[in-house]
């Protein structure tokens, strides 16, 4: 019996991605500013990197990410903030040759409407379906082989900003310190609260009772989208036990920076 494993790949480095003998040249996002009424052409490049042809699926979807962990993959146009009406994707399903390229063509049309402000998105799927001429699954015995098949399926992030528009907030969720893998781990969920994405660096200022500073701890970077969250990790271990104050930037590298202070013990 053969088992098909899928994997879900979803980033937004900007490099190639390459598994399953299929690749994605370029990045997992695509980000595009426009008016209302305006629309904008673009393309994605598949690259079979390996020695037989690949049968791929194209389809849409929208997408919610929350930090606890939850990922939503809804049904095209479900999200309030889904552009999938605007999006069109041609083709749905196309085979390419070993060692070949293959482009899939998308269209966002922005309607016609002034009520529209901020950050919308979906997701074009790319989800290799099959290697052709591989249905025979039989071992030269005549045996049925035992095996898993992985495959990966893409998501490539379509996102349209209308002008500069839409407001800029962050809400500070939740907080709490855990101890993980030996370290002294700050947990911070993080939710936008505003119509527009941000990108912000997160990091931690501790000062002890006399008001000293004991120093800086950052996170990494992370997008959020409007209505989603996400949840930073800040590595404390090097921190000596006791009760600190501690300021939390949430800085999104331009004006928009957004701040919370809280009692903070280590123990």
């Amino acid at each position: 019996m053969k088992k098909i494993l899928y994997v879900f790949l979803l980033s937004c480095v900007l490099t190639d991605f390459c598994f399953a003998g299929v690749s994605v040249l370029g990045g997992l996002t695509q980000e595009k500013t426009l008016q209302p009424g305006e629309k904008f052409e673009g393309e994605i490049t598949l690259q079979n990197t390996g020695e037989e042809s690949w049968l791929v699926e194209v389809y849409k979807k929208d997408y919610l990410f929350y930090a606890d962990g939850t990922n939503i993959y809804g049904e095209p146009g479900s999200a309030d903030r889904s552009n999938a009406v605007w999006l069109s994707v041609s083709p749905n399903r196309l085979t390419i040759p070993p060692n070949e390229k293959a482009s899939v063509y998308y269209r966002i049309q922005v309607p016609e409407s002034p009520d529209l402000s901020g950050t919308y998105w979906s997701m074009v799927m790319i989800e290799p379906a099959s290697k052709t001429g591989r249905e025979n699954i039989q071992d030269k015995d005549g045996k049925i082989k035992v095996g898993v098949q992985t495959v990966v399926r893409y998501g490539i992030q379509i996102v349209t900003n209308i002008g500069d528009s839409g407001s800029r907030k962050i809400s500070f969720l939740d907080k709490k310190m855990i101890r993980h893998d030996e370290k002294k781990i700050l947990q911070l969920d993080v939710e936008n609260a505003g119509d527009r994405w941000l990108s912000p660096f997160v990091w931690v200022e501790l000062y002890d009772g006399s008001g000293s500073r004991i120093g800086r701890f950052e996170s990494v970077k992370k997008r959020i989208y409007p209505e989603c969250s996400v949840r930073h990790e800040v590595d404390l271990s090097q921190v000596p036990q006791g009760n600190y104050k501690a300021l939390v930037v949430v800085d999104n590298g331009d004006e928009h920076v957004f701040g919370a202070q809280y009692d903070l013990g280590i123990e």
